[in-house]
């Protein structure tokens, strides 16, 4: 049988070669599919954005089951527990409640959800960070106590309990809609997506089913911990948006039926394909004018432009199907101290990737992010690996560079925190391939509602963007030839006590070719 091709693309950040990029058009008439037939669309539940952001959901509530051994108890006792809500309704026009049931083994999230076929869906691998931020500050105020969340190693979903989707650049009331179906009470109830590099940019046919921003409080959830699992289902719902609680059970029920209870064992190797043509934007020549009118712009008296960071978007048609899940599981092997995650909504290609580089982290009041620049490739031997790690140390491009981008996360962090401490102010950090300079920054926030500040304060980062970021940001909306995307956004999750987001990078958006 023959297969029809996949397309991939890379995105190149000039100086450091990071990122690549996956990219194939997108019919709004034919279901996505990554293999014939095999995935199914559900209703999508509500728009959340739609909801007033001033008002706060009526519950929101977490319960909890006895543990049980396998996943296919867990899955028995999730349709029980439903079965026995849609009788027992809760007295709430809005509201949202998550349904776990502990497991006792670890699985591993990315091949549970390989062995499902809904969409929308969602993975978010976050670094194994050693509670960076209760090591730094402590505890305060009590802060923490009675607190404590099993560390998280990844989470799968599928389905959307509630979405949040606009064509407008991410504001405050979009924030606030999503937070009000969040809640310090619910730590796990997360809303996982992203965002546009420049959501003022025209969006282009192959990211139109993402929007501006995306994100999606999946309806079936499967958290991987250190040594244990989770499988979740939620229910959320909201009169005033024409979502009420019976069409939410019943969607939720549907979901259900089609569930997988296996976890399959993914191979973490290189997928094997031939590569059948590449096409890059810009071509060699067309980039050649590009960095020289950013040369001529820096060096302008006139123009404050002190930095900015192109990129290159290359189409690569392979013979084989690419299943992007299966290509996540690879990343995770090549993935130490990295994020891995997969954003797919329906109609639309899946966004996936394996980035180093955090855009912040917040933890109630306390929050850390971290400047990532200068780059070199990992030696053949340890000697040449310490050699050319001396060489980036001392390296004057490469300090200016990494100054650049550090100083302009201090300055940002210190407009939101009452302290600011950088620990390592410079040192190297190692990745299976490359290393880079790195420093990693602590800050107090005065009040939680600052995190919207920070987020959209520290994106886009000199790393990605340039400096001052939009002068660079205009330059690259002029200058580059195609749609960035979801690419060099920020990608992530927003909780009730936590959130965090890395910058999309070293990513891909992969699909089957239609036609």
């Amino acid at each position: 049988m023959e297969v029809a091709p996949r397309c991939i693309a890379r995105l190149v950040a000039p100086e450091s070669m990071k990122g690549w990029f996956l990219a194939a058009p997108i019919s709004t008439s034919q279901a996505v599919s990554l293999a014939p037939n095999r995935y199914r669309f559900f209703a999508l539940s509500m728009n959340g954005c739609g909801g007033d952001p001033e008002i706060p959901v009526g519950i929101c509530e977490t319960r909890t089951f006895p543990g049980v051994s396998t996943l296919g108890t867990a899955m028995n006792q999730l349709n029980l527990a439903i079965s026995a809500m849609k009788s027992d309704p809760p007295g709430f026009s809005s509201g949202i409640i998550r349904l776990e049931v502990p497991i006792q083994q670890q699985i591993e999230a990315i091949g549970w959800l390989h062995s499902q076929s809904q969409l929308p869906r969602c993975f978010f691998s976050g670094r194994d960070q050693s509670n960076e931020l209760n090591l730094f500050f402590g505890t305060t105020n009590g802060e923490y106590q009675n607190a404590t969340i099993p560390n998280s190693v990844s989470v799968a979903g599928v389905g959307s309990a509630v979405f949040f989707q606009r064509f407008h650049p991410f504001t405050l009331d979009d924030w606030r809609c999503i937070k009000r179906f969040l809640s310090k009470d619910c730590p796990l109830i997360r809303a996982y997506g992203a965002m546009r590099f420049d959501a003022r940019t025209k969006i282009s046919s192959e990211w139109e089913g993402f929007g501006s921003f995306y994100f999606i409080i999946p309806q079936v959830e499967f958290d991987e911990l250190e040594g244990s699992s989770i499988l979740a289902a939620t229910i959320a719902w909201d009169d005033t948006l024409l979502w009420t609680w019976e069409m939410a059970v019943d969607v939720l029920q549907a979901t259900m039926c089609q569930i997988s209870s296996i976890s399959v064992k993914l191979k973490k190797e290189v997928l094997r394909t031939t590569i059948i043509s590449k096409n890059h934007v810009p071509s060699k020549s067309s980039w050649d004018i590009a960095v020289k009118k950013a040369l001529q712009m820096i060096n302008r008296n006139s123009s404050g432009l002190v930095k900015v960071v192109l990129a290159r978007s290359s189409r690569v048609v392979t013979s084989a199907d690419l299943d992007p899940i299966a290509l996540v599981a690879c990343l995770q092997a090549e993935g130490q101290n990295s994020y891995q995650f997969c954003i797919q909504p329906p109609n639309a290609a899946a966004f996936v990737g394996n980035t180093p580089e955090q855009l912040f982290h917040r933890k109630y009041l306390n929050v850390s992010s971290e400047a990532l620049a200068g780059t070199r490739a990992r030696g053949g031997s340890k000697g040449l690996d310490l050699q050319i790690e001396r060489d980036l140390l001392i390296s004057p491009k490469d300090h200016l560079e990494f100054t650049i981008v550090r100083e302009s996360i201090r300055r940002k962090l210190e407009n939101v925190c009452n302290q600011v401490s950088i620990e390592p102010k410079k040192a190297i950090r190692k990745l299976p391939r490359v290393q880079h300079l790195y420093a990693q920054l602590f800050g107090r926030l005065r009040s939680e509602d600052d995190e919207f500040d920070i987020l959209s304060s520290l994106h886009p980062s000199p790393a990605v963007c340039g400096l001052p970021a939009e002068e660079a940001r205009k330059f690259i909306a002029e200058t580059e030839m195609f749609d960035r995307g979801m690419y060099a956004g920020p990608v992530g999750w927003f909780g009730g006590r936590e959130t965090e987001f890395a910058v999309g990078i070293r990513s891909a958006l992969v699909q089957k070719e239609l036609g």
